[in-house]
């Protein structure tokens, strides 16, 4: 499971992936969706770099190639767009940087697959959901999926993904409410983490 999150305050995601990192998470992808976006995660692979160094920090929300260089360039350990865009696959595999791209139909699947993507990002999952997963891996049964938006941190919600054949999943404001930043609850995301891990953990045996 990845934690995807952006907020303003540098202080506000240090708690996070800290709180995130405690619960066993260990890739996390801060989105590109804010001015500050790109300083924000120089800052923040500094940290991670010096407190959590077995943590993997990525870059979402990438739209363009410049993006993508410009957080390959600040240490981003993978990069996530929601579209397909061959420029940004060629510009991780210049670098050794892992790609997952977004797709919403099997042609595009495809095209990511043949252009080298190993794991691809299903957006927006609320929109496709686990059926649509199960037909995709009838034809194309060695896929590694991974649906973000909708995916809701509940038991049901999550068996029903990951029996349908993901490999992983994406997980915002569901899991990073407002609720719980406003409060600064973090003891309560940790908690929250180890229970969705569990769940995951058991579902994939």
């Amino acid at each position: 499971m990845i934690p995807v999150f952006y907020h303003a305050d540098l202080s506000t995601c240090e708690k996070i992936i800290e709180a995130c990192y405690h619960g066993g998470v260990r890739a996390f992808e801060f989105t590109n969706r804010g001015d500050n976006a790109l300083e924000l995660f120089s800052a923040l692979k500094k940290y991670c770099s010096t407190n959590f160094s077995d943590l993997l920090l990525g870059a979402g929300s990438i739209l363009t190639v410049k993006n993508a260089h410009d957080f390959i360039h600040a240490g981003a350990d993978f990069i996530v767009s929601p579209i397909l865009k061959e420029e940004i696959l060629i510009a991780c595999r210049q670098q050794n940087i892992y790609a997952i791209p977004g797709c919403m139909t099997l042609s595009e699947i495809a095209q990511a697959q043949e252009w080298g993507s190993d794991i691809i990002k299903l957006f927006p999952g609320s929109v496709l959901g686990p059926q649509f997963v199960s037909a995709v891996l009838g034809p194309m049964p060695k896929l590694k999926l991974m649906p973000t938006g909708g995916v809701e941190p509940t038991k049901e919600n999550l068996q029903a993904w990951f029996q349908s054949g993901v490999v992983c999943v994406g997980m915002g404001s569901q899991l990073l409410s407002k609720k719980i930043i406003a409060s600064e609850n973090y003891s309560q995301l940790t908690t929250e983490i180890k229970t969705i891990l569990s769940i995951i953990n058991s579902i994939s045996k």
